[in-house]
């Protein structure tokens, strides 16, 4: 049996028609940018997340960044966020003119460790960007205790997240602003890049919106430096079909995963572990073994696709050589990154193709 590592088709087959019919009624009005979709959108994104405020910008990273200038964070400036995270997340904080303060996750939910915190905060720090990773949010309620005692910003890096709750609460809803990204492979996704800030704050809301279009509040008018960085009318379009099945998707990608946490049982792999006040929405089911390589070799060879989320750990990349750390210096972000393995999660697997991974996994090693 051949199973990819993600399959559209359970998805986009059956909105196919919505897409196309929406796509020629964005044509035929010639208004692509800034128009009603992307208000729209912006209304039911907010809404879905619990929030005053949706902004639709550009894609993920510009999110972040957009937050942080909006902050006011630069030169200067330091930024903590998890050692174990996708570089979009650093190089947010880099573009500013800021350092990324690495900090190692918790081994068993691999987002940021709390207790960790407050040891890597010193007088040039900011704000803290928390991580929910894999789609499992990271412990919101310590870190924004640790934030308050220290006056500081908290940001969620919201962009492998849509819909995970934390708490009964939506992600989006749990900081000072949330950055989201609608790369197509998330769980909402756009057939484009795409990504929008979620916050409650409404005055910072009107300078993130005037930031992603170029610092202006009205056309021809800026009053400060800017950035061009906004989400289209056909993107937005599209988003707002897909957000109406979201849900649905998510319950699905939940229902592969619990299987896989029930019946998968080996020695040799470990699962991913969910603590009793969080939701997620299962972005990626990342296993890991010390073996990792062979394991993924061994699944190749039963016609099993697998990808490593992330190989090589953000402080060990050559684009951030300058700040001199080396391996060993984050042991548990080096450790996964040696050790996990992210096997086929989407919305409609089947159920022989889940049961034919879980028995392939189950006797791998003996």
């Amino acid at each position: 049996m051949k199973i990819p590592f993600l399959n559209f088709q359970y998805m986009h087959e059956p909105i196919k028609e919505e897409i196309v019919s929406k796509f020629t009624e964005v044509y035929n009005k010639s208004w692509f940018i800034l128009g009603e979709e992307v208000k729209n959108f912006e209304k039911e994104f907010s809404s879905f997340c619990s929030a005053d405020n949706c902004i639709g910008c550009g894609n993920g990273l510009d999110a972040l960044y957009i937050i942080l200038k909006s902050f006011q964070i630069g030169n200067g400036d330091e930024v903590i966020i998890p050692s174990n995270t996708y570089i979009a997340t650093a190089l947010a904080v880099s573009y500013t003119g800021a350092t990324p303060i690495f900090v190692e996750p918790d081994i068993n939910t691999y987002n940021i460790n709390p207790e960790l915190i407050e040891s890597a905060i010193t007088n040039k720090t900011k704000a803290i960007i928390a991580v929910h990773l894999y789609g499992q949010p990271a412990d919101m309620d310590l870190i924004n205790k640790i934030a308050k005692k220290y006056n500081l910003k908290v940001i969620e890096d919201a962009a492998q997240a849509h819909g995970a709750v934390y708490k009964d609460k939506r992600v989006g809803n749990l900081s000072d602003a949330a950055g989201f990204s609608f790369y197509p492979g998330k769980n909402l996704g756009a057939l484009g890049d795409g990504g929008a800030v979620v916050t409650k704050d409404s005055e910072l809301a009107l300078k993130i919106r005037q930031f992603g279009n170029y610092g202006s509040d009205k056309k021809y008018s800026h009053i400060f430096k800017g950035n061009n960085s906004r989400l289209d009318e056909i993107q937005a379009a599209f988003l707002s079909i897909k957000l109406k099945y979201l849900e649905l998707w998510n319950d699905e990608r939940k229902r592969v995963a619990k299987r896989y946490l029930e019946e998968i049982k080996n020695e040799h792999i470990i699962l991913p572990y969910v603590p009793e006040n969080v939701n997620p929405v299962w972005h990626i089911f990342a296993i890991r073994s010390t073996k990792r390589n062979e394991l993924q070799n061994y699944l190749k060879e039963k016609g099993i696709e697998t990808l490593i989320h992330y190989p090589i750990a953000i402080h060990l990349q050559p684009a951030y050589k300058e700040l001199g750390f080396k391996r060993g210096s984050f042991p548990i972000s080096e450790k996964l990154s040696d050790e996990v393995l992210s096997i086929p999660m989407w919305p409609g697997m089947k159920d022989e193709e889940i049961q034919y991974i879980i028995d392939v996994l189950n006797l791998w090693g003996k």
